[in-house]
């Protein structure tokens, strides 16, 4: 009896253990990073419980033959401890700017809306 005792603790430590190292990688690993270069449409604070914020930058457009223009629109997150990219992102004014950001490997929900976190924010001339 005292053996399955054993047994069923480390099956439960082992358990927790890699549920906290699964959370770590989730919160702290980068699939991809990489820049965007557009100019921001909107900055904007989503949620009830836990507040995001959420953008999109307009990456321009092509062209579908007789002058039509298909806009792209980019989707991304700014965590909510980086209030210097906030005010910059605030402040662009519709200048073009290039926004740095890393690509996590799947959406964690109470950070923000998509995978993508922007890092770093450019004016571009």
């Amino acid at each position: 009896m005292n053996f399955i005792k054993k047994v069923l603790l480390w099956i439960i430590g082992i358990s927790v253990l890699s549920g906290v190292l699964l959370v770590l990688f989730a919160l702290y690993a980068n699939f991809s990073s990489g820049y965007r270069v557009g100019r921001i449409i909107k900055v904007s604070e989503k949620g009830y419980v836990f507040k995001t914020h959420e953008g999109q930058l307009n990456t321009g457009g092509f062209s579908e033959g007789e002058g039509d223009m298909t806009s792209s629109i980019w989707n991304f997150s700014v965590k909510k401890s980086d209030t210097e990219i906030l005010d910059q992102l605030k402040n662009a004014n519709k200048e073009m700017v290039r926004l740095y950001y890393d690509e996590k490997f799947f959406r964690i929900p109470f950070l923000g809306d998509t995978k993508y976190f922007v890092t770093k924010v450019e004016t571009v001339e």
